[in-house]
């Protein structure tokens, strides 16, 4: 569904996209992490139009975005990570006007009103709302027009638990159906959850690429941390057959207090393969 090849976009001399090359599926929930100023804003930005490529290509449904860029534009919602609500307007009011440029009747507000549990608040000005309502609200915007692609800024950003469920659910539905959704996330639970695959990127450039799950494997560090009754603390490695020894008779011998496997540790995944901290 999107293509990029050799995607470069530069700010003066600095290349904040430094020949990106990346394949997104049809029907994929795709997150898209790096450090700040790795280059996903800008990424997404030459996806919605706001920003033309320095060098390489984009394809979006086939479509290049600089050439044909009138036959992308119905194909995608954006929910951005800074909201453009008309505040003295209701959030019914707000997605009637959007809706207009798509040309959607105006029920179609109150179908996704619904769908992001926003119902009753719709005939309330938007300046009353919270900023998780907000947030919710950019949503129900960017599905007015039931599109194909789906790109969200840190979508669940300000929202409690249940209303991240809610969007959760949202997006996967929209997956099901067969639509495209990519997302950026700092929450690496949420990226566990719901994410089909994902890219790491750092000064431009992919450096990583894989399933949540896949990375995870790779990445889990294999021992296990034992303290003794005594207090004392010990560290066994799983892929070692002496050290699995050794475990073993620990445990038998009844000498253990606590033990605990070693979990998949993004952050430090992150520090290994960027070789900088994650904001």
């Amino acid at each position: 569904m999107i293509r990029l090849a050799g995607l470069r976009v530069h700010y003066g001399s600095f290349a904040a996209v430094d020949g990106l090359d990346l394949d997104i599926r049809r029907g994929e929930l795709f997150g898209l992490l790096g450090p700040n100023g790795a280059g996903k804003s800008t990424t997404i930005r030459v996806l919605i139009g706001q920003r033309r490529p320095t060098a390489g290509t984009v394809t979006v449904g086939g479509y290049d975005v600089v050439r044909e860029w009138a036959a992308i534009k119905p194909l995608f919602g954006y929910v951005p990570d800074r909201e453009n609500h008309f505040e003295e307007f209701t959030g019914r009011r707000n997605l009637e006007f959007f809706g207009q440029l798509y040309g959607v009747p105006k029920m179609r507000a109150d179908v996704v009103l619904k769908m992001v549990e926003l119902s009753e608040a719709a005939d309330l000005p938007v300046r009353g709302y919270s900023l998780g309502m907000r947030k919710k609200l950019l949503l129900a915007r960017a599905l007015l027009h039931e599109p194909h692609i789906l790109y969200l800024d840190e979508p669940t950003a300000n929202l409690d638990i249940h209303s991240a469920e809610v969007v959760h659910r949202i997006l996967r539905e929209r997956v099901k159906a067969g639509a495209t959704v990519v997302m950026t996330t700092h929450d690496m639970d949420e990226v566990e959850k719901i994410c089909d695959r994902v890219g790491i990127v750092c000064r431009g450039k992919l450096v990583a690429l894989d399933s949540p799950l896949a990375l995870k494997q790779v990445h889990t560090e294999r021992k296990v941390d034992v303290t003794r009754p005594d207090g004392e603390r010990l560290v066994f490695d799983l892929d070692s057959d002496r050290s699995r020894g050794e475990l073993a008779a620990v445990v038998s011998g009844g000498g253990v207090a606590t033990m605990r496997t070693r979990e998949f540790d993004f952050h430090a995944t992150f520090l290994k393969l960027t070789g900088l901290a994650f904001d």
